[in-house]
């Protein structure tokens, strides 16, 4: 059975294609600069991450998603390269979804009524539910009659308890607007919480562990036997600790401080807390991690304090967790910065190391670029793992079995 996952953004489109008879990843691939007029770019890989990987580079213009697909279709069925004869092979496709609110907690068959709760999701989710569902509309377009399924960012989260969920707001306001806090990057929160507790050998129902995504947008989660009972981001993805240029959590008074002193909109107070604040604002250098790093190591002194600031922020969250969870058995770094980022988790698990945490620091220093593993010593009272995220096959998984089951 083959499945195509498709992640849709305003202007971009990432895409994998896997066998699930053996989860194999037959392609993958990013179309960049989709309707932004001029030249569109499509990188797309055959048998990636393997020692046969072929990348293929095109070029061409994308006024919409549709043309950007069209290109991928064509790659995939390619008489000499092409990893499937036929557009036909596809069983199923399965979409990242942002938001889906109170109204859709688990991976869903998308039809029109979750098409329309995607819509009605649209103001909590302004960057990426239009997208994904621009990603769904396209995909039925060029796919006729393959289902199509849906899962969500928010769903993993949904298992909160009400004291972690709910804000100090008057509670009409939540019965009316459903202001709550979700949790994001579920997917990537589910499969690590997963592979950790394998990796220890144990039943994830019998653990507690804290995953921590960090990547340009990023969110830490307290797992206990494998539901989610806190998480820092909250009803948008804005919440939590600072990120590449978001501001994450502050105090309310701040954003009405500022709107009224630079007599700026709501919508304007938005951006900049939203793509101009977080490791590019405070640094002024870049949201690339890796453009502040090389920054720190010339001596830039802003570089220098984003990190500090963001370290300390990871390591205090981690450490309200370990209170909200009574304890730990392992903590999980994932994503780009997570995976590659050495003095990072070095600085964060130095903070932590009041909890029993103990860092192979020679073994953290290599671990990048691919290399993942332990990275606690065995004297360490909570396990630290290094583990590569797999947010498309978790959506293959979930989407195979929605479709088995019709």
């Amino acid at each position: 059975m083959k499945v195509l996952v498709i992640n849709a953004g305003s202007s971009s489109c990432k895409y994998q294609l896997l066998e699930m008879d053996t989860e194999t990843v037959l392609a993958s691939g990013l179309a960049e600069r989709i309707g932004q007029g001029g030249t569109g770019k499509l990188t797309h890989k055959i048998a990636p991450d393997t020692d046969h990987e072929e990348k293929i580079v095109r070029e061409s213009a994308f006024p919409t998603h549709v043309e950007a697909m069209e290109l991928v279709i064509s790659l995939l069925t390619d008489a000499e390269k092409g990893v499937i004869k036929d557009k036909s092979e596809i069983y199923a496709i399965g979409h990242r979804v942002l938001h889906g609110g109170e109204s859709i907690t688990e991976t869903v068959k998308v039809d029109e009524n979750v098409k329309q709760i995607i819509r009605d999701c649209f103001p909590l989710g302004p960057l990426h539910n239009p997208a994904n569902l621009m990603g769904i509309e396209v995909a039925e377009k060029l796919f006729p009659g393959v289902p199509n399924v849906a899962v969500f960012d928010t769903e993993f989260g949904m298992a909160m308890p009400q004291e972690a969920y709910m804000y100090g707001l008057p509670y009409e306001i939540y019965e009316e607007m459903h202001i709550r806090r979700y949790g994001f990057h579920g997917t990537s929160h589910r499969y690590v919480s997963q592979k950790m507790a394998e990796l220890m050998g144990r039943n994830i129902e019998d653990t507690k562990i804290i995953t921590c995504h960090i990547g340009n947008g990023s969110s830490i989660t307290a797992i206990k036997g494998g539901k989610v009972i806190d998480t820092s981001m909250g009803l948008t993805p804005l919440g939590g600790f600072m990120m590449g240029t978001r501001s994450g959590s502050l105090d309310p008074s701040v954003i009405t401080f500022i709107a009224e002193k630079e007599n700026i909109s709501a919508e304007e107070m938005l951006k900049i807390l939203n793509k101009e604040s977080g490791l590019l604002g405070v640094s002024g250098i870049s949201s690339d991690d890796r453009d502040v790093c090389a920054a720190e190591e010339h001596g830039n002194h802003r570089a220098h304090l984003a990190h500090e600031m963001l370290y300390y922020q990871i390591a205090k969250t981690i450490g309200s967790y370990y209170v909200a969870l009574g304890g730990c058995d392992a903590i999980v770094f994932t994503a780009g910065i997570g995976e590659n980022q050495p003095q990072l988790r070095e600085t964060v698990c130095d903070y932590i190391s009041c909890l029993g945490v103990e860092m192979d620091k020679e073994f953290n220093k290599k671990a990048k670029c691919g290399v993942t593993g332990t990275l606690s010593t065995p004297n360490s009272k909570i396990r630290v793992e290094l583990i590569a995220t797999n947010e498309e096959l978790v959506i293959a998984r979930d989407t195979k079995e929605i479709v088995e089951a019709l």
